[in-house]
């Protein structure tokens, strides 16, 4: 057993790997190969920054799940993991970026051992971490297998989050709230952008109280002026001008639970056409909350934010939101339900999006965003507590 205090109950896990293993017995799956660390930890718990070599968890029907991965990353799986030692099964280190030979053909040679080198093995095929050679090799390495596509089949069972979870996601929320407090008294007309940035990173990885906070999957991002028109520009040393806006977009995280926040500040007297958007923005936002309701649908929210924005000339053309809980770089969504109108998935109790309705226009910016649950009555909770509005800095 693990050596450290597991993050959530056993009974926890168990519901986790029921939910899979029904998922997998629907799509006529009898293995499954999971390569997305945050698959990974949600199935075992496993917790390490060893995603850019192969590594996953191998998923049965009727036995525990084994975790495989690089030699020296299996005492951090022994020391993570809920199964037994026995589970977890290392490769040695001459497969590690080797030119001769792959860690796919030792994971083929667990599959054939273990009596399944005939049968259907799911793999995440669209994934960040499972490459093109890695198929390839196994394609050659299990030529009696039926290799079937199984892409967030793990990830939509993560939609609907236990009470263990949203737990941890209140917790992320209290440090975004920290983050968004300590950008708004510390920006200022001048001041370097890596510097604020570095105070980012402390209000982040302190936390609040005894809960401390884990890195983010993604870094902050922080454009402003024209700059902002780019949604994912990161920062550099120019200084911080007066009469711009900049945008925040940070997540607060918690135990690899993710809670994202965006707020706007800016730095002087805004233009008229700004001080519009943000109104519009704000009550296409509200009704789009009012929206976010159980047995609803994802598109309904999508419907409820364009009316307004579009009353003034903005037609946004993108999605509004996405799907969020634990989750590892390079991207804290889950990769599954998207707020956009054509997007028809029911809106349960306990699912939790970054309701994100960004404007990026043609030489300026303004994201003003929300962390949103669904609630079994009523409308959406938003887990940040932050004013929705663009903060102005005179």
């Amino acid at each position: 057993m693990p050596a450290f205090e597991l993050p959530f109950t056993q009974g926890e896990y168990d519901r986790r790997l029921a939910l899979t293993r029904a998922a997998m017995d629907a799509a006529g799956i009898d293995v499954l190969f999971v390569e997305d660390p945050s698959n990974m930890a949600w199935l075992t718990g496993y917790d390490g920054w060893s995603f850019y070599v192969h590594q996953g968890v191998i998923v049965f029907h009727d036995q525990d799940p084994i975790w495989w991965g690089r030699n020296q990353d299996a005492n951090g799986a022994l020391r993570t993991v809920w199964m037994a030692d026995d589970r977890v099964y290392p490769y040695a280190d001459i497969f590690v970026q080797s030119t001769e030979r792959h860690p796919m053909e030792m994971l083929a040679l667990i599959i054939r051992d273990m009596g399944y080198g005939d049968k259907r093995v799911g793999l995440e095929l669209e994934n960040y971490y499972f490459s093109a050679k890695a198929y390839l090799v196994l394609q050659r390495e299990l030529p009696e297998a039926d290799l079937v596509d199984a892409t967030a089949l793990v990830n939509w069972q993560r939609g609907v989050k236990s009470g263990e979870e949203i737990a941890f996601m209140r917790k992320a929320a209290l440090i975004s709230d920290k983050i968004i407090e300590g950008i708004v008294q510390r920006v200022e007309p001048g001041m370097r952008k890596n510097d604020l940035v570095a105070e980012i990173y402390g209000d982040a990885l302190r936390g609040v109280g005894d809960d401390g906070g884990d890195y983010a999957a993604i870094v902050p991002l922080l454009p402003s002026g024209a700059d902002a028109a780019a949604p994912h520009l990161t920062w550099d040393v120019r200084t911080f001008e007066r009469d711009a806006a900049t945008f925040f977009e940070i997540a607060g995280c918690y135990k690899r639970y993710h809670v994202p926040l965006s707020r706007t500040v800016y730095l002087g007297t805004p233009p008229q056409h700004m001080l519009d958007a943000e109104a519009a923005l704000i009550e296409g936002m509200e009704a789009g909350l009012d929206a976010a309701r159980a047995g609803n649908r994802a598109s309904d929210i999508a419907h409820a934010l364009a009316k307004p924005l579009e009353r003034i000339g903005i037609e946004r053309g993108a999605r509004c939101g996405y799907s969020i809980g634990l989750s590892y770089p390079p991207d804290w969504g889950e990769r599954t339900i998207s707020l956009r109108e054509n997007d028809d998935t029911e809106l349960k109790p306990g699912m939790a999006f970054h309701f994100m309705p960004g404007l990026w226009m043609k030489d300026w910016g303004l994201e003003i965003t929300e962390s949103i649950l669904i609630r079994a009555e009523g409308a959406a909770e938003c887990l940040c507590t932050r004013p929705r509005q663009m903060y102005v800095k005179s």
